[in-house]
Formats: C-alpha cells, sequence, structure tokens
C-alpha cells in the first residue's frame, strides 16, 4: 500500500505542476494539518483517491467549511483495506484559538481514542499534527510536542507516527524520521512524504457477522 501524507506547506509539484501519473500507484492520502481546505480538495479530486486528514492549529477555517470530499480523522479510528489509522490534529495552546490544545486537555482526548483503538485491536498509523515531546519538537510553547503521544506509543505500538507542524527550516538539525523506544517509526511530513506498507503485513479484516435473515436463506 502506498499512502502520500502532505503537512504545513503546499507542494507545487503536487498543485500548480500536478501530473496524473504521479498518483497512479498511491492509495490513500493523509494530511496531517496546516493546509488550505482548497488544496486538500485539489488532491482528493484530481487524484480520485481518498482523503484523511487532522486539523491542524491555523485551520481554523476547517469550522466553517471542512475540506469538501475529505474525511476527518480527529478522534476517530478507521480502517482503510486492513490498515487501522487513528488521528488526532492541533497543537499546544499558546494563544487562544482552535485546535490549540493545553497537555491535559490533549490526554483527555487521547483517553477518548484509546477506547476505539482497543475495539479495533490496535492501531497502525497515528496521524497527528504535533509531534511527541522530545521527538522532532521545539523548546518553543507553540512548537512543544506532547508528552501524552509517548505514553501511547508505548501502550499500543503503531507502525508509524505521521505528523507536520515542526518545518524543517526551523532548525537545521531537525531529523525527519526517528524511531521511538517503542518501535514506532516517527515522520514529520510538512510538504510531502510517500510511504510505503507491505500489503502482506497488513491485518486483514475479518468476514462480517451474516445478519439474521442472511443465515436464514442460506439454510
Amino acid at each position: 500500500m502506498k499512502i502520500l501524507v502532505v503537512a504545513d506547506e503546499e507542494e507545487s509539484v503536487l498543485y500548480e505542476n500536478y501530473q496524473p501519473r504521479m498518483m497512479a500507484d498511491v492509495n490513500l492520502i493523509i494530511a496531517c494539518g496546516d493546509l488550505p481546505a482548497a488544496y486538500l480538495d485539489f488532491l482528493t479530486s484530481a487524484s480520485n483517491k481518498p482523503l484523511y486528514y487532522v486539523p491542524g492549529n491555523h485551520d481554523q477555517s476547517y469550522v466553517s467549511r471542512p475540506p469538501a470530499g475529505c474525511i476527518s480523522l480527529d478522534e476517530q479510528v478507521v480502517s482503510f483495506h486492513g490498515l487501522r489509522i487513528g488521528g488526532l490534529g492541533g497543537s499546544c495552546r499558546y494563544k487562544p484559538g482552535s485546535f490549540m490544545y493545553t497537555e491535559e486537555e490533549m490526554a483527555k482526548r487521547l483517553k477518548k481514542l484509546e477506547k476505539q483503538v482497543r475495539r479495533a485491536g490496535g492501531i497502525d498509523v497515528f496521524v497527528t499534527h504535533t509531534p511527541a515531546a522530545g521527538y522532532g519538537d521545539l523548546e518553543d510553547l507553540a512548537h512543544r510536542g506532547f508528552a501524552c503521544f509517548n505514553t501511547f506509543m508505548e501502550e499500543y505500538h503503531p507502525r508509524y507516527l505521521v505528523h507536520g507542524h515542526v518545518h524543517p527550516s526551523y532548525d537545521i538539525h531537525l531529523q525527519r524520521q526517528m524511531v521511538h523506544p517503542s518501535g514506532t517509526v516517527m515522520l514529520n511530513c510538512v510538504g510531502y512524504v510517500m510511504l510505503e506498507i507491505d500489503d502482506a503485513s497488513i491485518q486483514k479484516e475479518p468476514p462480517k457477522e451474516k445478519s439474521f435473515l442472511e443465515r436464514l436463506w442460506k439454510r
């Protein structure tokens, strides 16, 4: 499975200079926040690929006009062909506004998400806007990561955490890819990243239970 992950910065190669062949083998698009709704609208409509997103701290416009044709992952867990994906948008609260949270507020949101993760039997890709504390974040409050994300990775071991928020231009020593002690691969996806996951490693969805009438009909 090939996933295009975008965040924070519009890429001309995906927009003004878009070529259909670039997206021919992409199965899914994930957006990690701070991108114009029109950009996400374009990506999903031009490629005819599903797009899941979480909001960033600069996405207040999503409240009145969410990206058309796209699916919000905020506080949600979904299964895409067996790949379990869950998301939490927003950043640390550094001023009043939408999609900004204190550490305590984000921890409460994460507890709600955990219930869905347990029902899904785990999580493969954790989609956030902000990185985990201590892993690719910065010291200023606006770009500080959330400590509760570390606890979540230690408990549920997602294969990937994909995020944006911290632009590589902010720190020349910034690492775009790191591995958490839990084994989770953390990817800073500002701009875009192509993520490939071996189909054979994806947990296949169990067959759905037939309804009473379907079982009766088969007798």
